[in-house]
């Protein structure tokens, strides 16, 4: 397993997109649509393969007639660092909590992810999203470089020591024990700058 991408969602896609771009100082680029969840979203690269993407619901889209994924449903209030996924060898084998894998598509690109029918993960929605692509194609090849880097993602939540004996080291990815959040540390062209 390792870290993939980030989310921020939003209670509209331009929300989420501000967000990003006040916080790091940098411009979005496009992304597109999830057909599936009736989702869509906007992608920042980051370095290392590593990439963002700011997501909501897309009014424009049918009822998915399943709750989406990472708990939009139930959004509410300013956008936020809500999400974080990442990559596995092997869909099929991820911990039952996670979800169970669903086909998904978006213009060439194609992946497998593991959602809950519920629409909202464990540990208050901060157990990662778990995802495997499928060929060789990632959204992070296919985005203009930012100048941006992760430098570290914190994770905090009152059983945050539960969630990482869960997890084993990822790089990058802290843990700490404190209220419910999210906060990414990025390497801007303008500095350490702080998304959360």
């Amino acid at each position: 397993m390792q870290l993939d991408h980030l989310a921020v969602a939003g209670e509209t896609l331009d929300a989420a997109t501000a967000h990003v771009e006040e916080a790091l100082g940098v411009r979005m680029q496009p992304g597109g649509h999830h057909a599936r969840f009736g989702t869509h979203n906007r992608l920042l690269g980051l370095a290392e393969g590593l990439y963002l993407e700011a997501i909501a619901v897309d009014p424009d889209a049918p009822d998915p007639g399943r709750p989406r994924w990472f708990d939009l449903d139930r959004f509410a209030g300013q956008p936020r660092l809500s999400n974080w996924i990442c990559r596995v060898d092997d869909i099929e084998r991820v911990p039952e909590q996670a979800g169970k894998p669903v086909a998904l598509e978006r213009g060439d690109l194609r992946w497998r992810m593991a959602v809950p029918e519920e629409g909202r993960l464990p540990f208050d929605n901060l157990f990662p999203a778990l995802i495997q692509w499928q060929g060789a194609l990632h959204p992070a090849s296919m985005l203009a470089p930012s100048g941006c880097a992760l430098r570290r993602l914190i994770v905090t939540h009152p059983e945050a020591q539960a969630l990482s004996a869960l997890l084993g080291t990822l790089d990058r990815v802290i843990f700490e024990v404190g209220d419910v959040g999210l906060r990414a540390e990025v390497e801007t062209p303008h500095g350490l700058w702080v998304l959360e």
